[in-house]
């Protein structure tokens, strides 16, 4: 952990390094915490199991790339509670050392960072390579002192790691946003404003899927995602990751539950949490 830590202060893990995109959305959703960067998401989870921190904040999805497959893994087989959910406007930069910017030949970051600035990156025959982090590419280039190399990320990392921007705004689609899940081990009361995430798993009988969905629909319960993911231990079979309206307390998500546990082959719920703006 850093030395920095805010006395008396929460302890939030992220991944990555200090401006990091998760690092931005982490100070944007806590205040006066104590920030502490981690390699992997799989660090920032084993350090909420070993106690080192109380909350951490992963990627689940990007609004262009899709979702974070390997955060939903990780909260399959994870007993933490999805406590928050953050939305945050992603604006990608080149940035290059001082001095640096002419005859760039490749351009190193995370591969999420990459994809999203994709054509940009075509249509000017930069190479693409991929770093465990987007402000981690940053501080990889500066240490090296390349200056035929640039890397993609904030322009909070280019002010950290005082280097320069060749350009803000890179990102192909401009509305960017990644949407971020704060974990914890404290579930949450409800705030009349919820959501809540929950996996499942279906019998192998027709219309399995249909039966689950139908209590949803039955009720009114609006579905804001539905996506498969297959299962490790059993080749052609799936997982399906839920996000509802609602909070897991309130009378109409109860009665819903207890009707989909009789159908289900697997169910569990993830948490429920505030609702983040969609600014």
């Amino acid at each position: 952990m850093g030395d920095d830590f805010v006395a008396g202060g929460e302890r939030v893990a992220f991944q990555g390094e200090p401006g990091a995109y998760s690092e931005m959305a982490t100070i944007q959703y806590f205040r006066n915490s104590n920030l502490v960067p981690l390699k992997s998401l799989q660090d920032v989870f084993d350090g909420l199991s070993h106690g080192d921190v109380d909350f951490g904040v992963v990627p689940i999805e990007n609004s262009t790339e899709g979702s974070v497959n390997e955060t939903y893994d990780l909260l399959l087989d994870t007993h933490f509670v999805v406590s928050g959910e953050i939305y945050l406007r992603v604006r990608h930069c080149l940035i290059v050392n001082k001095g640096g910017g002419s005859n760039i030949g490749s351009v190193y970051s995370h591969p999420q960072a990459l994809a999203q600035c994709r054509r940009y990156l075509q249509e000017r025959k930069i190479a693409a390579v991929a770093a465990y982090d987007t402000a981690g590419a940053v501080k990889m280039i500066k240490q090296k002192q390349n200056m035929g190399v640039a890397a993609i990320a904030s322009s909070r990392a280019a002010e950290l790691y005082d280097m320069d921007i060749l350009e803000n705004g890179i990102e192909d689609n401009k509305n960017n946003f990644t949407r971020f899940l704060v974990i914890s081990k404290t579930r949450t009361k409800s705030t009349g404003h919820d959501g809540t995430s929950m996996i499942f798993s279906v019998k192998h009988i027709p219309g399995a899927l249909y039966s689950i969905l139908e209590e949803f629909a039955n009720r009114k319960i609006n579905l804001t995602k539905l996506e498969s993911r297959p299962k490790k231990e059993k080749p052609w079979e799936y997982n399906f990751y839920v996000d509802i309206e609602g909070h897991i307390n309130d009378k109409i998500i109860k009665e819903a539950m207890e009707s989909i546990r009789k159908k289900a082959a697997f169910i569990k719920i993830l948490g429920s949490y505030e609702r983040a703006e969609f600014l």
